[in-house]
């Protein structure tokens, strides 16, 4: 049955019938669907005021907003699902534990969260003994790390995972991802200061993540320190502490002072025992999630890649994300060579094609062709996501204005490692100035700023923003020589402040009018060669020379853009007049002046920005 005619173009009626289409996807895509021509989609889709090509890219909002008038439930397949079918092509399955006769006790991996400053990195840092904090700037995290200690329970040796995620509001994403591939979350608090908004926003991920959670209440030795109140303060979330009738270990710990850190791996390891059953098959395909991705200037991309399931060794062929290649090396997290990686092991891979992002799965393929296949298909689904996101909804009403203005800050964004190049991508895209400019970030990468991210640049008028990243020396020079804008940063609320003020910078001044003064005409004069005078008393204000005026009757404005020509005292010229004052006044080549009008002026200044 076909649908009503929109401006002359029939399309066939859906009547509710679900239609499911992948992120990006075009309307040629949503035409080969539902048995339609992709030109009536077009025509139906500018006939509801979005101008829109047959090939390209689509976004949710304007793909439901075209089925629901022609009758489809266009439904978006999540990134999870996409990801499910296109596995299922190659009849993979990421999460397939294999027998469970083959699982074996693996070591619970530890999520490390909680408020800016409150210790989870120094704490960290002591359980390993090493310095991580010291390498960091501003003292802040800015990348995801994976480590694995060595504990003591009960005579026991026993192994225990940790991930120190970001501790900066900025990294919101990078800690949900740290959240979903926990056993358990580690909330830190710090004793002298209390439960603060981020430990509050650490709380959701980890309780959103249905794992359990132990609370280690740091600083403890430091000076009004309160561990009681941190207690209490946790109650009203839900943690009611054992000592209170509840089921949360709370260890006290000082970092600082390595105390409490005996008591709180055992708390660790005692909550995974009571708990959970961690098992896994380390006798299958290796399958994981990336934690981390970098450049190395010796090896390469490196993935720090966290094994969830099966055992991954050295020669497996691996696709992860948007990235594939055959396993060179596995190196721990000293540096040390491995031949394989059990199920709970944090381990860093090299022989990767490019930088995978953190959070991407990985799992291992039969050979090397299947590895490619998937990762194409992969960039090309993002790439599609990507295009559709990025493209601003233009209806026939604002089209004319757009084509006449377009203020778009242009970004290309490089930096150390992707899991902070997608956090700042992230931050930046949420930052909201006005409607008037828009932030494009046409290019995102690991590693140096190479030559041809300059001439990229060159060719689309973009800044450039190195995160603990440099400009390559061929690079250096292009940029100096062209003068392409080329900025460097190693803390993200730098960069986001500098970006938010360039955008407020592309806005269009806006103006408003300040009164200055009225006067009322008292007489009126005629000069030769001048024309009409108005002879008025200022009633408010001040009158300026070569100010703007408008001229009101019984209330009502006669005329407007007027100037102030000319004003006079008695026989002198002045510049103003005050309040109270008599003067003349000359409004230019204007004469239709009559007793009793009312002149207004003002000036029009620019209303500085917030």
């Amino acid at each position: 049955m076909a649908a009503p005619s929109m401006g002359g173009v029939s399309l066939p009626r859906g009547n509710g019938q679900i239609v499911r289409l992948p992120r990006g996807a075009s309307l040629t895509d949503l035409a080969e669907r539902i048995g339609a021509q992709p030109a009536a989609l077009v025509t139906a889709l500018f006939h509801l005021g979005e101008m829109v090509t047959a090939t390209q890219s689509v976004n949710e909002d304007t793909l439901q907003l075209l089925g629901a008038e022609i009758g489809w439930d266009i439904q978006v397949v999540s990134p999870e699902d996409e990801d499910r079918e296109l596995l299922s092509d190659f009849d993979l399955t990421f999460g397939d534990e294999g027998d469970e006769e083959d699982w074996e006790t693996r070591p619970p991996v530890v999520t490390v969260m909680g408020h800016v400053d409150h210790g989870k990195t120094k704490l960290l840092d002591a359980l390993r003994n090493t310095n991580v904090v010291a390498r960091e700037a501003g003292g802040i995290t800015q990348h995801i790390g994976a480590y694995q200690i060595s504990s003591e329970l009960e005579g026991e040796e026993r192994p225990i995972t940790f991930i120190d995620t970001p501790g900066h509001e900025s990294f919101t994403a990078m800690r949900a991802r740290g959240a979903k591939v926990t056993d358990i979350v580690v909330l830190v608090v710090a004793a002298d200061d209390g439960v603060m908004p981020q430990t509050v926003e650490a709380l959701n991920h980890a309780q959103a993540a249905d794992v359990p959670i132990v609370v280690a209440v740091n600083k403890v030795d430091k000076e009004g320190a309160n561990p009681a109140k941190i207690r209490q303060q946790l109650t009203e979330y839900g943690l009611v502490a054992e000592e209170y009738g509840g089921d949360t270990m709370f260890v006290d710990v000082s970092a600082t002072a390595r105390t409490g850190l005996e008591d709180l791996t055992a708390a660790i390891l005692l909550t995974a025992d009571a708990a959970l059953d961690l098992r896994a098959n380390p006798e299958m395909d290796a399958q994981g999630v990336v934690i981390e991705g970098k450049l190395d200037r010796g090896r390469g991309p490196v993935a720090t890649v966290l094994v969830q399931r099966g055992t991954l060794r050295v020669g497996d062929s691996i696709v992860a994300g948007d990235a594939f290649g055959r396993v060179r090396s596995l190196l721990d997290e000293h540096g040390t060579k491995l031949k394989e990686a059990l199920p709970a092991r944090p381990v860093q891979v090299v022989g990767l094609t490019s930088v995978p992002r953190a959070g991407d799965t990985f799992l291992v393929v039969e050979e090397d062709r299947v590895a490619r296949q998937i990762a194409d298909r992969r960039q090309a689904r993002i790439r599609n996501a990507q295009n559709a996101q990025m493209r601003k909804r233009i209806s026939l009403e604002d089209l004319d204005a757009a084509l006449k203005e377009n203020r778009q800050l242009n970004l290309i964004i490089k930096g150390d490692n992707s899991g902070t190049v997608e956090a700042l991508e992230e931050a930046l895209m949420k930052i909201e100035v006005s409607d008037d400019v828009s932030l494009r970030v046409i290019h995102r990468g690991v590693g140096a700023i190479t030559k041809s991210d300059i001439d990229l640049a060159l060719a689309d008028d973009v800044i450039v923003l190195g995160f603990n990243v440099r400009a390559e020396g061929q690079a250096t020079e292009l940029a100096n020589r062209e003068g392409i804008d080329v900025r460097y940063y190693s803390v993200i609320y730098q960069a986001i402040e500098e970006i938010e003020s360039a955008l407020k910078g592309m806005l269009k001044p806006e103006f408003e009018e300040v009164a200055l003064g009225t006067a009322e005409v008292r007489e009126v004069f005629r000069v030769p060669r001048i024309g009409n005078v108005a002879g008025s008393i200022v009633r408010s204000g001040t009158i300026n020379r070569n100010s703007k005026a408008r001229l009101l009757r019984d209330g009502v404005v006669v005329a407007d853009n007027l100037t102030v020509e000319s004003l006079r005292r008695f026989k002198d010229d002045v510049t103003e007049v005050r309040e109270g004052y008599e003067c003349g006044i000359g409004l230019g080549s204007f004469n239709d002046i009559k007793l009793e009008d009312v002149i207004e002026t003002f000036e029009v200044r620019e209303k500085p920005r917030d």
